[in-house]
């Protein structure tokens, strides 16, 4: 649907780029012929996701290791990429951070692990590369710059056991709403991707532990019969980041799943202590194997 040089000659930041939907939409992007910078906090995963994109598109691929936590090593690290003559041209915030628990059982520290990438973080990518290019003198209706944010359906419908990540997607939707009135003045537009069951490992890892197909589930309980796909997600951020009127919308991609069944996670009801100490269990260990990489 889309032409094959759709983006040539534009640079897209992928926060959260070297896995999962992040990774899903920058080789969407490449192979409609734009350039991409991935980050996050893992070293070699970065340096594994290059590798492998770049053999399909030499010279297209660059990364960065940025903890989003950390608003000043935000905005040093889009300093450095100006400095250095690879200023973005758009930007997906995808970076985030999740964990299925009873809410009375987390921890302000849980709570933070959450906020502090999904709100937060969010925030601060937006800001320093917004106010570069704001100060670069985009134009009104010239529509220069596209910012796709990724949240939720839950941030629309509330859910149960993902509270700390609905109310920092919710954050997300006001922002987009109020900086797509705010900055569309200097040619920048925002707008939202929520989308439904998009099968990766990361994300079953702190959802779904110990879940034996979520997969299946999913799809039998979506009214299309299926769960989303690479294809699925990359073709909508296309869609968004290339010229349009669109701006300030967020666009549930999910088969019309959230109608159905709300915000999902209600089968967790039937969790008790053991099977809650369990899933906490696995979490933990799931991000202490983060943790040890990012120390690689």
């Amino acid at each position: 649907m889309f032409k094959p040089d759709l983006f040539a000659g534009q640079r897209v930041l992928v926060t959260g780029g070297a896995t999962g939907l992040g990774r899903m939409m920058a080789e969407r992007l490449l192979g409609l012929g734009a350039a991409v910078e991935l980050w996050g906090r893992r070293g070699p995963v970065l340096a594994e996701a290059r590798h492998a994109l770049e053999a399909a598109h030499p010279g297209r691929v660059s990364t960065r290791m940025v903890d989003i936590k950390d608003p000043e090593a935000v905005d040093a690290a889009v300093e450095a990429a100006w400095a250095e003559g690879l200023a973005y041209t758009h930007l997906i915030n995808n970076a985030a951070g999740n964990f299925v628990s009873r809410t009375e059982d987390v921890s302000p520290r849980g709570v933070r692990a959450v906020s502090d990438i999904v709100f937060h973080g969010t925030l601060a990518v937006t800001q320093a590369v917004g106010k570069r290019w704001i100060a670069a003198g985009g134009a009104k209706g010239a529509a220069d710059h596209g910012v796709v944010s990724i949240t939720t359906t839950w941030g629309r419908t509330g859910a149960p056991f993902v509270v700390p990540s609905a109310m920092s997607k919710a954050a997300i939707d006001a922002m987009t709403r109020s900086l797509a009135v705010e900055w569309g003045r200097h040619g920048i537009r925002l707008n939202v991707i929520a989308p439904g069951t998009i099968p990766t490992e990361g994300m079953y890892a702190r959802l779904r532990p110990g879940d034996n197909d979520p997969t299946a589930k999913a799809a039998a309980n979506n009214p299309l019969g299926r769960v989303g796909t690479a294809e699925d997600i990359g073709n909508l951020a296309a869609f968004l980041l290339a010229p349009s009127w669109i701006n300030g919308e967020c666009i549930a991609l999910d088969g019309g799943s959230w109608m159905m069944n709300g915000g999902g996670f209600r089968d967790l009801f039937a969790y008790g202590d053991a099977e809650w100490a369990a899933a906490r269990e696995r979490i933990a260990a799931r991000n202490a194997a983060d943790r040890a990489q990012r120390g690689a």
